[in-house]
């Protein structure tokens, strides 16, 4: 992996490493890598991220056919006020 420095700019180029570093899942995998992860949990959670992974593809195929409209924008949880600290004292 290389990133470029362009003009000693390091931070440009740091915050350009984090991100490629984050899209290929580095950071994902040094933190499930700090403590051991049983062969069956491992398995229970890759089969949930593929079940995940294929519900959201399905989601995003049948918005795009205009089968189902968008997701609506999350609002506060009921009961709840819109501001969470606002209401407090």
């Amino acid at each position: 992996m290389q990133v470029v420095v362009r003009d000693n700019n390091v931070d440009q180029a740091l915050r350009a490493l984090k991100k490629k570093l984050q899209r290929e899942g580095v950071f994902r995998e040094m933190k499930l890598r700090n403590y051991y992860e049983k062969p069956s949990e491992k398995k229970a959670r890759q089969k949930a991220e593929a079940v995940r992974r294929a519900r959201k593809l399905a989601r995003k195929r049948a918005q795009r056919e205009g089968g189902i409209a968008a997701a609506p924008a999350r609002s506060a949880a009921p009961g709840r006020p819109a501001a969470a600290g606002a209401a407090r004292n």
